[in-house]
C-alpha cells in the first residue's frame, strides 16, 4: 500500500492518507481507523494483519456505488486473508458477481491484467474471454471450441424445429416471437425506474438535424426496416406460399407493418432508458472521482465539494493554488453527460458491451443477465427459422430434389451447410468475417433485390394484372395509395438509397474495419486486405448476379424451345 506524506506524518498502515491503485488511475482517499476508506474496499495491510509475506500481492478492487447500481467487487477469493473481523459481509447475491463485472488479476497478483486496465472489464470479457479476438483479419487463428459448440447446438435446435416442416415451425415461431415481448415489458418497467432513464429518453426523442441531413442515417434506417420486415430475404414469400388463395394479404401487410414499427419504437424506449442509466452512472462516477481527488489533494472538508459547485471550486482552486492545481490537473477527467450519451454503438457492440455494461450495474444483475441473453437466444432462433424456411421451401417444392431426398434429409443438409459456414465466425478472426457478412452480404444486395421485385411486379407483370389478382383474393379493388407507392414512390426511394449507398462507399475510399488492439485496449481502424475485398465482392455478386443470370438463362431456354437462335452477347 502506497502512502502520501502530509503535515502530520504517515504511518505504515493506519495513515491519514492512502494512495489507492485503481483501474481508471490513482485516487487519494482518507482512511478509516482500520485503514479502510469508507467509499473504497482496500486490502488489509500485511504487516498489521499478520498475513503471510505473499499477501502483499493482493490488489484492492474499488467500488463506486450509484443510486441504482454497483460496480466492482472485492477480490475475496484471490485474497482470502484480506478479511478482517467487523467488516460487513457482501450481499449474498453479489458473492458470485457477473464474470465481466471486474477485471481479473495478473499472473503475479500485483494488479489487474494490463489489457483490461486500458479497456474495461466488459470489453475485456467480450473481446478476450469470449471471442479471444486476433489483432487483425489476416491472423485467422484457431477455432474457439466454446462458440463452436454453441453454434452446433444452435443449429441442432433449429433442425429439430424445422424437422416436420411448417407444422412444427409455426408453433415454435409463436414462442420465439411472443416471449421476447414479455421480457421487453419486464425490462421496460425496470428501465423506466432506473436512475437516469429520463436522460436517455430525452436524448432519444430530441431531433438532431445534422443526423437527419446525413444520407447514411437514412440508409441505415432503410436497411433496418428491410431486416426487421424480412424484405428481400424470401422468408415472407416462403411463409405466404402456404396461405389460402382467399387470404387477405393486404390487411396482413398493414398489421405486420404497424406491429413492426411499434415494436421498434417500443424496443428503442427500453434500450435508451437503460442506455441513459449507463450514461448517467458513468457520468456521476466520473464526478465522484474528481470530487474525491480534489477533496484529498486540497484538504477540503468532506461534503463541501458537490456536483453543483464543482466547476466554481475548480476555478477557485486554479486561481488560488496554481502550482498545486497544475500537478493535479492531468488526473482530472472532463465529465460530460452529453458525451456519455453520444458514445453510441451498434451491432454486437450494443448487444454485448453497452447492454452488459449497464446490466452489471443493476441490482440482482444475475437475473437481468439471464433474462436478457435468453431473449437474445429466442430472437436469434426465430431469425434462423425464418431464413432457413426461405431456403427449404423452394428445395422441398422442387420435384427433382424431393424425389431423391426426403424432407428431413434436405433440412439436415441445409442446417449442416449453414453450420459449416458459421464455423468461420468461431475463429479468432471470426468477428471480422462476421462483420463482413453482416455489412456486405445483405445490404446493397437487399436494395437491388427489392427494387427488381418492385419493378418486375409493377412494370413487367403489370400493375393492372397484379391489381386484378389481389381483387380476386381480397374481394375489393386497390385504392390509389397502393398504386402510387408501388409504381412510383417505392422505386424512387430505393433508387435514391442505392445511389447514396454507392456514393458513400466512393467517398469513403478504401473499405475499412474496426480491429481490437490489445496493447491500447480499444478498437482501431484498419484497411481490409486484398483477399477480404475479394470476399466482399463475391458476397455482393453472389446475391445479386443470380437475378440477371436466371433471367438470361430463362430467355435462352425459351428461345431454344421456339427454335429461335439465342442472342449473341
Amino acid at each position: 500500500m502506497l502512502t502520501v506524506e502530509n503535515e502530520e506524518g504517515t504511518g505504515a498502515c493506519g495513515e491519514e492518507r492512502t494512495l489507492i491503485p485503481h483501474r481508471e488511475g490513482v485516487l487519494v482517499s482518507k482512511a478509516s481507523p482500520h485503514g479502510l476508506c469508507p467509499h473504497l474496499f482496500l486490502t488489509v495491510c500485511p504487516s498489521a494483519s499478520g498475513a503471510p509475506p505473499h499477501a502483499a500481492s493482493c490488489t484492492s478492487a474499488s467500488s463506486q456505488t450509484g443510486k441504482d447500481g454497483e460496480t466492482g467487487a472485492c477480490w475475496g477469493d484471490a485474497c482470502p486473508f484480506a478479511t478482517e473481523p467487523g467488516l460487513h459481509e457482501p450481499d449474498p447475491v453479489s458473492k458470485d458477481p457477473l464474470p465481466w463485472s471486474v477485471c481479473p488479476l495478473n499472473g503475479n497478483r500485483t494488479g489487474y491484467i494490463e489489457e483490461c486496465e486500458k479497456a474495461s472489464s466488459t470489453q475485456y470479457f467480450w473481446y478476450r474471454k469470449t471471442l479471444n479476438i486476433s489483432p487483425s483479419i489476416q491472423e485467422s487463428g484457431a477455432v474457439q471450441w466454446e462458440p463452436a459448440l454453441c453454434l452446433v447446438l444452435a443449429w441442432l435446435v433449429v433442425y429439430l424445429c424445422i424437422l416436420r416442416g411448417t407444422e412444427s415451425t409455426g408453433k415454435v415461431v409463436y414462442f420465439t416471437a411472443l416471449l421476447p415481448y414479455c421480457v421487453l415489458i419486464i425490462y421496460l418497467v425496470r428501465g423506466l425506474t432506473l436512475h437516469g432513464a429520463t436522460n436517455g429518453l430525452v436524448y432519444m426523442f430530441t431531433p438532431k438535424m445534422e443526423q437527419l441531413a446525413n444520407p447514411k442515417a437514412w440508409i441505415n434506417a432503410a436497411t433496418q426496416i428491410f431486416f426487421s420486415l424480412g424484405l428481400g430475404f424470401g422468408s415472407l414469400i416462403a411463409f405466404a406460399s402456404y396461405n389460402e388463395p382467399s387470404n387477405n394479404c393486404q390487411k396482413h401487410a398493414i398489421i405486420v407493418s404497424i406491429i413492426n414499427s411499434s415494436t421498434s419504437i417500443f424496443a428503442s424506449i427500453v434500450t435508451f432508458s437503460i442506455y441513459g442509466f449507463k450514461a448517467t452512472f458513468n457520468y456521476e462516477s466520473c464526478l465522484n472521482k474528481v470530487i474525491l481527488l480534489l477533496t484529498n489533494s486540497f484538504d477540503l472538508e468532506d461534503g463541501f465539494l458537490t456536483a453543483n459547485n464543482l466547476e466554481q471550486v475548480k476555478d477557485y482552486l486554479a486561481s488560488a493554488y496554481p502550482s498545486k492545481y497544475s500537478e493535479v490537473f492531468p488526473q482530472i477527467k472532463n465529465c460530460s453527460l452529453e458525451s456519455e450519451l453520444e458514445t453510441a454503438v451498434q451491432g454486437t457492440g450494443l448487444a454485448f458491451i453497452v447492454y452488459t455494461e449497464a446490466i452489471k450495474n443493476m441490482k440482482v444483475s444475475q437475473l437481468w443477465s439471464v433474462l436478457y441473453f435468453f431473449m437474445l437466444l429466442l430472437l436469434g432462433i426465430g431469425s434462423m427459422l425464418g431464413n432457413t424456411a426461405a431456403i427449404l421451401t423452394p428445395l422441398t417444392d422442387s420435384k427433382v430434389i424431393s424425389s431423391y431426398l426426403p424432407k428431413e434429409a434436405i433440412s439436415g443438409l441445409v442446417c449442416l451447410a449453414n453450420c459449416a459456414i458459421g464455423m468461420l465466425f468461431t475463429m479468432e478472426a471470426g468477428s471480422y468475417w462476421f462483420d463482413i457478412f453482416n455489412d456486405y452480404a445483405a445490404t446493397l444486395s437487399l436494395l437491388l433485390i427489392v427494387l427488381v421485385e418492385t419493378v418486375a411486379v409493377c412494370y413487367l407483370y403489370g400493375l393492372s394484372r397484379f391489381e386484378s389478382d389481389l381483387k380476386a383474393m381480397t374481394g375489393h379493388a386497390l385504392n390509389w395509395y397502393w398504386k402510387a407507392m408501388w409504381g412510383g414512390v417505392s422505386p424512387l426511394l430505393i433508387i435514391s438509397l442505392f445511389i447514396f449507398y454507392l456514393s458513400d462507399y466512393i467517398i469513403t475510399g478504401t473499405l475499412q474495419y474496426q480491429a481490437w488492439d490489445a496493447a491500447q485496449g480499444q478498437l482501431v481502424t484498419k484497411d481490409y486486405p486484398p483477399h477480404a475485398l475479394a470476399v466482399i465482392g463475391l458476397l455482393v455478386a453472389s446475391s445479386t448476379m443470380c437475378i440477371p443470370l436466371v433471367a438470361l438463362g430463362t430467355l435462352i431456354t425459351r428461345r431454344l424451345r421456339r427454335g429461335d437462335p439465342a442472342p449473341v452477347a
